[in-house]
């Protein structure tokens, strides 16, 4: 796994992104039978706005209803019509979403839709999220939290964006945490910046 970390963290750094409405900014990728879909970090104030929304809202697209941070889920709305056509594409076999910081977000949602409208692909999804803020909001139904079996919140140890909002807010993280680095090694802010990721990744001391 370590190689696959680097190397699409990497990639989602390097990406061209198409940037849509709400500061949605997204690129993809096709290789054979393979989808990739990117997200980018924050990068305008657009983006924060929506970061800080913190207040929680009903995802009503899917049964059962859940409830996830609004601002998000914002973004993802905006973002979803373009990837739609990609992601239902039945000769594409295999998706994996990728997203740093303010994008990790949205690929927790991304992921979570491929989930839904592609049972096909439950065995050939994966999903990581670098950075990754918390996105869920109140006790994640038994029913759905497999949705995320395959997602990977990967996490600098000290991160302050992976520790919002906070837990005592309501909030959760799903998938599996991966966690790297060491403990008071940068700062909270420091510890979320892509170069120190890309130190940590390198090294790949996984707790």
């Amino acid at each position: 796994m370590e190689n696959i970390l680097l190397d699409l963290f990497k990639s989602c750094l390097s990406q061209s992104y198409n940037e849509v409405e709400n500061g949605g900014s997204f690129a993809c990728e096709r290789h054979g039978d393979t989808l990739y879909i990117w997200f980018e970090q924050s990068h305008g104030i657009t983006d924060w706005l929506n970061n800080l929304r913190f207040a929680a809202a009903p995802y009503r697209e899917m049964e059962p209803v859940w409830q996830c941070h609004a601002g998000f889920l914002k973004v993802w709305k905006s973002v979803k019509p373009y990837l739609e056509p990609s992601i239902l594409d039945t000769s594409v076999k295999q998706i994996c979403t990728v997203g740093y910081s303010h994008g990790a977000a949205l690929a927790v949602l991304c992921h979570e839709f491929i989930w839904y409208r592609r049972p096909d692909l439950h065995q050939g999804m994966c999903g990581f999220g670098y950075g990754c803020p918390r996105v869920l909001f109140g006790c994640v139904p038994p029913e759905i939290a497999p949705r995320w079996d395959t997602f990977y919140v990967v996490r600098n140890l000290d991160d302050l964006v992976t520790h919002l909002p906070p837990r005592a807010a309501g909030y959760c993280h799903v998938g599996n945490l991966v966690t790297v680095g060491t403990a008071g090694k940068y700062s909270s802010i420091d510890a979320h910046r892509p170069e120190s990721y890309l130190e940590e990744l390198k090294n790949m001391e996984i707790h």
